[in-house]
């Protein structure tokens, strides 16, 4: 009897607490996840995008809300963030905001991919035309970006379907370059919500059915959800001007550390730069006309420090320099452009570099030694003593030294060293002028 009723008791304990956890469970106000794009699209984004997504599942987050603020990016990563928004079990919302900001070329991809696309006023999406980077010219470069402006074509306009929105301006945004402001958007029907901010988003998403899941944001937690000091620091990475500092850090330590055995700092400073520079031309590929530029500059550096000429090699590694700096990376897109004021300071660097530190390294590997008995042959000594073809004395440097002459050299007589063997200088009269022995 005891033994029912304690059961009885644990079965009565144990429906209770799964009572109060319900209650807990609805009592406890939803969550929102939120992450924050901007500036250019890459594999760092793409990472921190799908991190975002994980992290937003295992919260039990109502959705996430991606706030967008880019002029565009790579098509790999991007079409990487829209395959982790298709496979995605919580809902996805793209905010171009804050006001001014764009979704431009790949952000605008990403916008249309969204479950529920918005916009803050005074912003603008669209001009989703590709480019491709490092092209190097001619018929099959124009076929290819052909290819590519195709496929980007088709590839929005089957998402646009997907998520119901317009596909005839989606297919413009990229054959046409066409763009819209948040209001044009809205009434296109290629976003579904304008919203002035983060909290009036959210009213207008409450209620709303996304894939058989009705949202309740209204008064939600809101959990923002930061990049990682990794993903930061390779969204700065990702830069072409990051990219250029690299390769002079890389060019600068190995000729450096070539020029001057053992300093080890410069070899070690280059050979990292250079790994990191192999992981970012994955990211934004180098073109190769540029680097052969580059490389013909290095050369014509080096061989005005082996053969002077006047600076005529030097002014023509100097055009070559900045006219590949130039085309390393395509100049069509703004977040992709190398400009001026960072090609110009790179190649008067770069100049000053060979012809002062590089120079003079060589010069001195190739200067007659300074330092031991081999630097002896030429200075001036004073003679102590008479000196002839037996042996005298002479002072050099404050010391004092055995000396022979095929000439006798009297006391007082300035003198020079013709050789050294063992202790014992061989001179010869310098001069017939007496001088004071010190």
């Amino acid at each position: 009897m005891r033994t029912g009723w304690q059961s009885c008791g644990l079965a009565m304990g144990r429906m209770l607490m799964a009572g109060c956890l319900s209650l807990a469970a609805w009592a406890a106000p939803a969550r929102v996840c939120t992450a924050r794009v901007q500036g250019t699209i890459g594999p760092a984004t793409a990472g921190y995008l799908d991190r975002a997504l994980h992290e937003a599942a295992r919260l039990n987050a109502q959705c996430l809300v991606i706030e967008l603020d880019t002029p565009g990016g790579l098509l790999d990563s991007t079409r990487e963030i829209i395959q982790t928004f298709l496979r995605s079990a919580v809902p996805t919302v793209v905010y171009v905001s804050p006001p001014g900001a764009w979704a431009g070329s790949a952000g605008c991809l990403i916008t249309m991919a969204a479950d529920v696309a918005a916009m803050a006023p005074s912003t603008s999406i669209g001009a989703a035309h590709p480019v491709e980077i490092g092209g190097g010219g001619g018929q099959e470069d124009a076929t290819m970006k052909q290819k590519v402006e195709n496929f980007t074509a088709s590839y929005i306009e089957a998402i646009a379907a997907r998520r119901h929105r317009n596909t005839e301006w989606a297919r413009k945004s990229v054959k046409e370059s066409a763009s819209l402001t948040a209001e044009q958007a809205l009434q296109m029907n290629v976003v579904d919500l304008v919203a002035n901010d983060l909290p009036d988003l959210l009213r207008q998403l409450d209620g709303r059915v996304v894939d058989g899941r009705t949202l309740a944001t209204a008064g939600a937690a809101l959990v923002p959800l930061e990049m990682t000091a990794r993903e930061r620091a390779f969204q700065i990475l990702a830069h072409p001007q990051v990219m250029l500092i690299l390769m002079l850090v890389v060019m600068y330590g190995v000729i450096g550390e070539m020029t001057s055995p053992g300093a080890v700092l410069p070899g070690v400073a280059g050979v990292i730069a250079l790994f990191l520079l192999l992981y970012l031309a994955s990211v934004l590929p180098l073109s190769l006309a540029g680097l052969a530029m580059v490389a013909v500059a290095v050369g014509l550096f080096l061989i005005d420090v082996f053969a002077p000429t006047h600076g005529v090699l030097t002014f023509g590694g100097i055009i070559a320099f900045l006219l590949g700096t130039l085309m390393l990376f395509d100049r069509s897109e703004p977040y992709l452009r190398l400009s001026l004021l960072w090609a110009l300071p790179a190649t008067a660097v770069t100049a000053a570099f060979f012809m002062f530190v590089v120079g003079a390294g060589l010069r001195a590997q190739r200067a007659p030694a300074r330092t031991g008995s081999e630097s002896l042959p030429g200075r001036k000594v004073t003679a102590l003593e008479r000196i002839d073809a037996g042996q005298g004395r002479v002072r050099l440097d404050g010391e004092t030294w055995n000396a022979v002459s095929a000439q006798p050299i009297e006391p007082g007589q300035s003198a020079e060293v013709v050789a050294v063997s063992g202790l014992t200088l061989r001179v010869r009269p310098a001069s017939g002028r007496k001088e004071v022995a010190s």
